[in-house]
C-alpha cells in the first residue's frame, strides 16, 4: 500500500505586516479604508490638484470683490439719498433769464472794410429761490453773433443774487469784424424783410449757495436766440421773438 501524503493548510504569518492598498499621494482615507477622490483642476488635457494657497488666493480675491461692489452699493445709495433731503429741505428752481431790449449805439463800415459794432443789451436775471443764492463770479464772457460771425462781445460784472431776487444788468458790447463786405449785404437783405435773426452767448462762472454753505463754481452757458427788426444805429431795436435756455458745464 502506497505512502499517502496528508495536505496540511498553511497558516497565515501572524508576523507579517498588513498589506495596505496602494493610496495616491495627496489623496485622503476615509473611516472605511477606501481613498477619497482627489480634487483637481480641470484644463485642456492636464488633471492638476489644486493646492490650499490657490484656494486662499481665491478666497480672498472673492472676498474683495464683494467688498468693493457692496462699497459701491452703499456709495450710491448715500448719494441718492443726501440728494433727495437737499432737494426736499431747498426745493431748488431754476433760474429765468430775459432779454429786455438791445441798443445799436454804433454800427457801421469803415472805409477798411472793417465793421465796428458797439451793443447795449439789458438783462433781467431771475432768482426765484427761497433758500438758495447765486454767485456770479469773475470770468464770464457775452458774445452777440450773427449767422457764424461774432459782431461784438464783452462781460458780465460780478455780483451776488439773493434770495427771491431779480437783477437787471445793462452790458455794452463792443467788437469789430474784418472783411465784412458780404456781411453787410446779407444784413441789409435781413433788414427789408424786417427780420434779423440774432444769438446772445453767456458764458459765466457761478457758485451756488445752499443755506450757507458755497458751492464749488461751475460754468453756466446761456444761449439766447433773438429775432430784431433792424441793426440801425442810435436805435432802439424792437426785439420781436426771445428764447433763452442754458446749461451748467463742470
Amino acid at each position: 500500500m502506497g505512502d499517502h501524503q496528508k495536505i496540511h493548510p498553511v497558516e497565515a504569518d501572524v508576523e507579517a505586516p498588513p498589506t495596505t492598498p496602494l493610496v495616491a499621494p495627496g489623496s485622503h482615507r476615509s473611516e472605511k479604508g477606501v481613498p477619497d477622490p482627489l480634487p483637481y483642476h480641470s484644463s485642456i488635457g492636464s488633471i492638476e490638484p489644486i493646492t490650499p494657497k490657490e484656494k486662499k488666493r481665491k478666497n480672498c480675491c472673492c472676498r474683495c470683490l464683494c467688498c468693493t461692489i457692496t462699497t459701491l452699493i452703499l456709495l450710491i445709495v448715500a448719494i441718492a439719498i443726501s440728494g433727495l433731503v437737499l432737494y426736499i429741505v431747498f426745493q431748488p428752481k431754476l433760474p429765468k433769464y430775459s432779454i429786455d431790449t438791445l441798443r445799436v449805439a454804433d454800427f457801421k463800415l469803415n472805409y477798411d472794410m472793417t465793421l465796428y459794432a458797439r451793443f447795449t443789451v439789458k438783462i433781467t436775471a431771475s432768482n426765484p429761490n427761497d433758500k438758495i443764492g447765486i454767485y456770479y463770479e469773475k470770468g464770464s464772457h457775452l458774445s452777440v453773433w450773427y449767422t457764424n460771425t461774432k459782431l461784438c462781445g464783452g462781460s458780465l460784472p460780478k455780483f451776488y443774487q439773493g434770495h427771491h431776487n431779480t437783477t437787471v444788468l445793462n452790458v455794452i458790447l463792443t467788437g469789430r469784424t474784418t472783411n465784412a463786405t458780404a456781411l453787410m449785404n446779407a444784413l441789409q437783405e435781413s433788414h427789408q424783410t424786417g427780420q434779423v435773426p440774432l444769438v446772445l452767448k453767456v458764458d459765466v462762472p457761478v457758485a451756488v449757495e445752499l443755506g450757507k454753505l458755497k458751492l464749488r463754481a461751475v460754468r453756466l452757458v446761456v444761449t439766447c436766440q433773438l429775432v430784431a427788426d433792424s441793426l440801425s444805429a442810435n436805435n432802439m431795436i424792437k426785439i420781436t421773438a426771445s428764447n433763452c435756455k442754458f446749461r451748467p458745464e463742470i
